[in-house]
């Protein structure tokens, strides 16, 4: 699937956000803790939400789909199915792990997929979970774990503050027996969206968006109904581009308090960012450098790491990019070169040149996050820029052309073969 877009036009008017794919996914993977019914209200209309609801039915659940909301019952749990085709899809489906150990003592599941922007080992993932009482092996491309006398609380020291991980372990804990407490633990905002639906199921969850938390194991949860809040990762991806188009755009919903890193760089870099009763108002300015370091929350999220560079590509001076949380997502800087960027790698660093000019061309998107980055240097790039690999882009966008085409950008979607 291909994206023409025609550069040169500011974005103006107001965007609506959608709900957090981050958000949604872990929150669709806690249904598997109790046999009652879960409701995630809100979900966002994209590929990776698909893949979660087929490997849960594929696990042996029942989900009932009615526009964006899904309701999932777990009764009659079945390991025997075929998960690797979902599970190649996407890295979340590893979330079905612990809460398939702390419900039912077992779990397979195939080795997770998803964008190839480095290693991101679920180390930390088996390494807490078998601190809990499971044992755990990778056999024939699956991981098969066992936990005979059920998971057991523990004390968890996280290396690194793992998102995944951090959110695994807590459903795992929910059920697990006694109390288990996770030291260096991720703070997303995703993550207290997790812990409020698992306190409306029931669990005792202390300290969720804080870097020590607390779970008092339960005998069991009962069924609720949540929202998944709204997307950072979108919000930051439009406020970027707005910036980079120097365009005036209101996003509505955008929550300043989540994205409070990125606001402040995107002002450094010459954008207007100001608070508003429906959300975050936007307007672009004369670009100029910054450098920048990629940290969990609440530093600058690494899935924005790409849009910004694109944006710097056309700021005046030189730019530092640090990627301090995966090993390889620097891939995008080749194609923004087709475009006439300056970008030089050096390991986990790049150093961006702007320039006065990006030119359209023909460049393929290897990844999520580089997708939207190709997309925001189209904007702004002379010419036509044709973006391959929106399949890619589709996974955690939900409708961007649609929505920046509101906006007044000139794009068309097309099929590879037209």
């Amino acid at each position: 699937m291909l994206l023409e877009i025609e550069g040169g036009r500011p974005l103006k008017g107001e965007a609506e956000l959608s709900r957090a794919k981050n958000a949604a996914l872990p929150l669709l993977a806690s249904s598997l803790l109790t046999e009652e019914e879960v409701t995630i209200r809100e979900l966002p209309g994209i590929r990776d939400v698909d893949n979660m609801l087929c490997l849960l039915e594929t696990l042996g659940a029942t989900v009932t789909r009615e526009g964006r909301c899904a309701s999932v019952r777990a009764v009659a749990l079945d390991l025997s199915g075929d998960s690797y085709p979902f599970v190649r899809a996407m890295r979340a489906s590893v979330l079905a792990l612990g809460p398939l150990l702390a419900r039912l003592g077992e779990a397979r599941l195939a080795l997770p997929g998803g964008c190839p922007i480095g290693s991101r080992p679920i180390d930390l993932h088996i390494k807490g979970l078998k601190a809990m009482g499971a044992c755990i092996r990778l056999e024939d491309g699956e991981l098969k774990a066992v936990a005979p006398g059920g998971l057991t609380g523990a004390n968890i020291y996280l290396d690194l503050p793992s998102v995944g991980a951090t959110e695994n372990l807590m459903m795992a804990a929910c059920l697990a027996k006694g109390e288990t407490r996770i030291e260096n633990a991720a703070r997303e905002p995703e993550i207290v969206n997790l812990a409020q639906l698992l306190t409306r199921m029931g669990a005792s969850v202390h300290g969720a968006g804080e870097s020590s938390l607390r779970v008092e194991g339960r005998p069991r949860l009962h069924g609720a109904q949540i929202e998944p809040i709204p997307d950072r990762i979108e919000a930051g991806t439009l406020l970027l581009m707005t910036a980079a188009c120097r365009g005036d755009v209101l996003l509505r919903g955008a929550k300043e308090e989540h994205l409070s890193a990125v606001i402040q760089k995107a002002q450094e870099c010459g954008a207007y960012v100001l608070p508003d009763a429906a959300g975050l108002r936007v307007r672009g300015g004369p670009l100029r450098q910054t450098d920048l370091r990629t940290q969990g929350y609440p530093g600058f999220p690494t899935d924005l790491q790409a849009p910004m560079m694109a944006l710097l590509c056309r700021a005046q001076g030189s730019s530092i990019l640090v990627e301090s949380v995966f090993e390889n997502r620097f891939q995008h800087a080749a194609e923004l070169r087709r475009m006439g960027a300056q970008i030089t790698v050096r390991g986990q660093a790049a150093v961006v040149r702007g320039v006065r000019r990006l030119y359209g061309t023909r460049v393929a998107a290897g990844d999520l996050r580089a997708g939207a980055a190709l997309i925001l240097a189209g904007l702004c790039a002379d010419g036509r820029t044709v973006v391959e690999g929106m399949e890619h882009v589709d996974r955690g966008y939900e409708a961007l052309d649609e929505k920046l085409r509101r906006l007044g950008a000139k794009l068309r979607r097309r099929e590879a073969t037209e």
